[in-house]
């Protein structure tokens, strides 16, 4: 693994971390993370998979992780989603750049595949797996989240975030500390039925409706967080990729338990990380979907 420091359009430095394969690489891989969740999570599964033979970038969004600068406090500093995608494009644009001949193929985490579908150079991209990823409209949550949710969204998320200047996850245990920004547009987010497409308006609708690359969502069947119902939903968004949803029982694997998170911890290199590899083979072999113009 080697670290390294790129910058997005508007000159903002994000930390990067790449992983290259013992071998000829099959394609280069873009892990984007979940909401709230740094790329040191993703470091085990991104060493595995390199020692499989791919090219495996991770990197942190902007105000998070590596990508908050030494001495930077998180109060008051400026990023929303839309940066977030900035930094996507730019991280895509650097793997694309340093082996413009591999394919390159994005893996993204629940957040790291909703925002697939803005990028504006997603003609670069040749597949997307999404995991244990969903709408994120909260009546598509599960029946427990759902309980809760509306305290979060209309009391804790507003209240904490006006206080602080940010949102203090890490101290109150949710999701991760988080730039206002990104988590008042994540709030609006979620409390559409729609969800990005229906907050964002008629421009983000056309953005995920020019997404032509193949997608595969594989549903975590015990996911505490993500349904079926909202891996559908996410899905339907982009219209036009190819896509296919692949729902994922722990039993079926011999595993008591996966979970949201449990996709990339080490305890599951034997069953369930194979499995999600042969997913990224799988996509190789899918062909773009040509646009009408």
């Amino acid at each position: 693994m080697r670290t390294q420091q790129i910058k997005a359009k508007d000159g903002c430095k994000l930390g990067v971390r790449v992983f290259e394969s013992t071998g000829p690489a099959a394609g280069s891989v873009v892990i984007a993370a979940a909401m709230g969740v740094r790329q040191d999570f993703y470091t085990p599964f991104a060493q595995w998979l390199a020692a499989q033979g791919w090219r495996v970038l991770s990197f942190d969004y902007r105000g998070t992780g590596d990508s908050l600068p030494a001495g930077v406090r998180l109060r008051g500093f400026k990023a929303d989603l839309h940066d977030w995608v900035r930094d996507f494009e730019a991280v895509i644009d650097f793997a694309h750049t340093d082996r413009p001949k591999l394919p390159l193929l994005l893996l993204g985490h629940s957040l790291g595949a909703q925002l697939p579908g803005l990028l504006a150079n997603a003609n670069k991209v040749s597949g997307l797996l999404s995991v244990a990823a969903g709408s994120g409209y909260w009546r598509e949550n599960t029946p427990r989240l759902r309980f809760v949710v509306p305290y979060f969204w209309f009391f804790v998320v507003p209240l904490a975030t006006r206080l602080c200047g940010y949102f203090p996850g890490r101290s109150l245990r949710m999701v991760g500390d988080i730039p206002a920004g990104a988590m008042l547009q994540w709030r609006r987010w979620c409390l559409h039925p729609r969800y990005s497409v229906g907050a964002e308006g008629e421009a983000a609708r056309q953005r995920y409706a020019g997404v032509r690359f193949p997608l595969l969502a594989l549903s975590i069947s015990d996911d505490e967080l993500m349904t079926l119902q909202g891996t559908r939903s996410l899905v339907r968004l982009y219209e036009n990729a190819p896509s296919e949803v692949r729902r994922i029982v722990p039993a079926d694997l011999g595993l008591r338990r996966i979970g949201h998170f449990g996709p990339f911890k080490a305890e599951h290199e034997l069953g369930l990380w194979p499995l999600m590899q042969q997913a990224l083979h799988e996509l190789l072999q899918r062909p773009v979907r040509l646009g009408q113009d």
